[in-house]
């Protein structure tokens, strides 16, 4: 019975994910300490691993249809994988399942979701604003170096929270480079997770936080998931989708701190 919970929660997310682009980890972290109970540090930690896997299918796809910008690709890796690997360190140095850590990553969940929502709200709004003052894009260095910032901002995120490399990473890749295409940002953005998070995943089963027969659960679902929200994504507003998601996140995170 368990196995079929499990699966269904990830048809759900799988769902929401084929829907909207966005609420992978954001929603499925929760999901499991909320709902299933899990302790926040294996939620974390199975859900890196989740997102690895997907993220290499993903990649895969974006890279054959040319949608990677792999000049940007390599800023946010130079600043997220060493930015990974040291939360990891930080985590095991500093007890990551002791009462102390279980408590900071719960409330970095809960940030995280926070900032994922406020992507889903407000993107559209702030590339507006940027694209109406283009005297505000920044060029040069201060792009280069602005965007190994951000990579080692998602690195540290992601790596205590399993969250940040959706929603959160394409809006700051959006902001930096508002150029960009559609399907360049979501190939940019999935590219530059997938080494992340597999660096990240890594570290958490060196912390022993992955539970393997929930991700065989999770992937269960969430595949046939992403393929049905997909296909209904034509026929639902995403605005609405959005909002509902949006309202969904925020009730998890006030719940995760409460």
């Amino acid at each position: 019975m368990t196995f079929w919970l499990e699966s269904l929660s990830g048809l759900v997310v799988g769902l929401l994910v084929g829907l909207t682009g966005v609420g992978g980890g954001s929603l499925m972290t929760p999901l499991l300490t909320l709902v299933l109970g899990y302790a926040a540090p294996v939620a974390v930690g199975t859900d890196l691993a989740f997102a690895a896997l997907t993220k290499s299918f993903g990649t895969l796809a974006h890279r054959r249809h040319g949608h990677v910008r792999w000049d940007i690709v390599r800023r946010l890796t130079l600043g997220s994988l060493p930015a990974a690997l040291v939360a990891i360190l930080l985590l095991k140095a500093h007890g990551g399942l002791g009462a102390g850590g279980l408590h900071f990553i719960k409330l970095a969940i809960a940030g995280s979701v926070v900032l994922t929502v406020l992507s889903l709200l407000f993107r559209a709004t702030w590339l507006a604003a940027l694209r109406a003052n283009p005297g505000w894009r920044l060029h040069g260095r201060a792009l280069a170096g602005s965007t190994v910032a951000v990579g080692a901002l998602l690195g540290a995120l992601v790596s205590v929270s399993s969250i940040g490399a959706g929603a959160v990473g394409a809006t700051l890749i959006l902001l930096l480079y508002p150029e960009l295409k559609p399907a360049e940002v979501a190939g940019t953005d999935i590219a530059y997770a997938m080494p992340l998070t597999a660096v990240a995943a890594l570290g958490h089963v060196w912390l022993g936080t992955v539970h393997w027969s929930l991700l065989g659960a999770l992937l269960v679902g969430s595949l046939p998931g992403i393929w049905l929200g997909a296909n209904l994504a034509r026929h639902l507003p995403e605005r609405m989708v959005r909002g509902a998601l949006a309202a969904t996140l925020m009730l998890a995170a006030v719940r995760l701190v409460s």
